[in-house]
């Protein structure tokens, strides 16, 4: 009697606890939608754009949605179907980025960010800025969905992303520039605040764990893109030389990488694609 005493004290002081956390995560839950709420009614009063229109309708899909699993499920079933969607995005994107790479683990790689961003963003203030980067994400992943790329993780203003081949990648690498370029293809928030990007590109072996891709290769990538200017392309020499004929490249010289020893030539993407 004593043991079935304690089993039921334990199961009670699990199923509060449990109860607690419930509780925090609905508040937190109803918090997040009151924010996307007056985030969405902010972009409709200021763009009257069919976007923020299509926004504002997902954001109420989402919480439909979410008081209909309430209801039908209960609140404890609710919570564990969300652990459960999130396991199997998490499932399928470590096994879509271990498809990237060849058999012998080459990947190639792109790294890309906003020239000058910090102090754009001090200029524009934190509301417009965060504007900007959603226009800027959209259109960067336009591309790398196109070239059949795919995003690893991005921080801030910047992204990492793997293709299966070179080819690939310089293609998207240069439609990217081109929609930064071409101002009237751009969504209002780009028409308003242009920005330039930069971009650098390296090939080779990569180590893939739980769904990143670590090694030399994927840093001399992030090097390159931080030696490029706004508006540019960088490559090291294994890029240029996996891509014979395809593109244009013209040399910019040596250049001393941090971390890396000696000097490593850089190429820049006039042409291509």
């Amino acid at each position: 009697m004593t043991v079935l005493a304690a089993l039921l004290g334990v199961a009670l002081a699990v199923c509060l606890v449990a109860l607690a956390v419930t509780a925090r995560l609905l508040a937190d839950a109803r918090r997040e939608a009151a924010r996307l709420q007056q985030t969405v009614e902010a972009q409709l009063q200021e763009t009257r754009n069919p976007r923020a229109v299509q926004a504002a309708g997902r954001v109420v899909n989402k919480v439909v949605e979410a008081a209909t699993r309430v209801r039908d499920h209960g609140v404890g079933r609710m919570v564990l179907a969300s652990f459960e969607d999130f396991g199997r995005w998490a499932t399928e994107q470590r096994v879509a980025i271990g498809r990237m790479a060849a058999e012998d683990g080459t990947v190639t790689i792109l790294f890309s960010d906003i020239e000058g961003s910090t102090a754009l963003n001090a200029s524009l203030g934190d509301a417009r800025w965060v504007r900007v980067l959603a226009a800027h994400d959209e259109l960067v992943e336009t591309y790398v969905e196109k070239y059949r790329g795919l995003i690893v993780k991005t921080q801030g203003d910047g992204h990492m992303v793997v293709f299966s081949t070179p080819t690939l990648a310089l293609r998207a690498a240069i439609d990217i520039q081109r929609a930064f370029a071409a101002r009237w293809n751009h969504s209002r928030e780009l028409r308003r605040t242009p920005i330039r990007v930069r971009i650098g590109l390296h090939t080779g072996t990569a180590i893939e764990r739980d769904g990143d891709y670590l090694g030399q290769n994927v840093a001399l990538a992030a090097r390159v893109a931080a030696e490029a200017s706004g508006g540019e392309i960088y490559v090291t020499g294994e890029i240029a030389d996996a891509c014979p004929g395809e593109f244009d490249f013209a040399s910019v010289g040596a250049a001393e990488l941090k971390g890396f020893d000696g000097a490593r030539e850089l190429w820049l993407v006039t042409a291509g694609g």
